[in-house]
């Protein structure tokens, strides 16, 4: 992989930049994707943003060796912190990290969304966090993807910034509404796998000490267990 070529799931996000968007790249490794997205023409402009000083550096020397030093600008610093409002990005891209740590990321600086109209998220897990976040937060889902690659499966969620009250259901919350219209192979094989493992997780509480904490989490993973039975019958 590199900024002329990216990983499958990457050319995913970037494929849902809109094009000549000024972007904020959070979490960003290398700098493949915003230098890919300036090079391709999808964005004018972008702030790469990381918090480990060797991606940090890897990333300075990645946007130099592309000659892109004038329109991506290379920020050391914690989730959306890097973002100034001269900046007037439009498009922050969250890809690579936990629904939790994204959700976090987002509500730790929430005076830095006034100019975004989209955000681009790739959770590794908990896809619903994000979901969840959407419906306090003033965006909506407009798309979802789900992929395969190097035998991981990959969530792609896009938000646009809505004054709409959105509300979703629990079962839209936890297997995304895009997703539930499609029920394509991979998010069949994703969700067969999850029910199969709380299933494990269940018998095993079942076989220990009776307590509060596991009752709760027996009657928490019943009903997931529930929902995609429903979704996958």
């Amino acid at each position: 992989m590199n900024e002329q070529k990216l990983s499958k799931r990457l050319t995913c996000v970037a494929n849902y930049i809109p094009k000549g968007s000024r972007i904020a790249d959070i979490g960003s490794d290398h700098a493949y994707l915003p230098c890919f997205a300036v090079l391709n023409g999808q964005a004018s402009f972008a702030v790469a943003g990381e918090v480990a000083s060797g991606p940090f550096e890897s990333a300075k020397e990645q946007v130099k060796h592309s000659q892109l030093t004038a329109q991506i600008d290379v920020r050391f610093g914690d989730g959306l912190s890097v973002i100034e409002a001269e900046d007037a990005i439009d498009t922050i891209v969250i890809a690579g990290m936990g629904g939790m740590l994204i959700r976090a990321i987002l509500e730790a600086n929430p005076e830095k969304l006034e100019t975004v109209e989209r955000l681009i998220l790739q959770p590794n897990i908990g896809a619903w966090q994000i979901r969840d976040w959407a419906m306090g937060h003033h965006f909506k889902l407009v798309s979802e993807t789900i992929l395969r690659e190097d035998n991981k499966i990959y969530e792609i969620l896009v938000l646009e910034k809505t004054s709409e009250r959105i509300a979703y259901n629990e079962k839209e919350r936890l297997l995304g509404p895009f997703l539930l219209l499609e029920k394509n192979e991979v998010f069949q094989a994703k969700w067969l796998h999850e029910k199969e493992n709380w299933a494990r997780i269940v018998n095993g509480i079942q076989h220990g000490q009776e307590t509060e904490q596991n009752t709760e989490k027996i009657t928490e993973l019943t009903e997931k267990i529930r929902l995609v039975e429903e979704v996958l019958r």
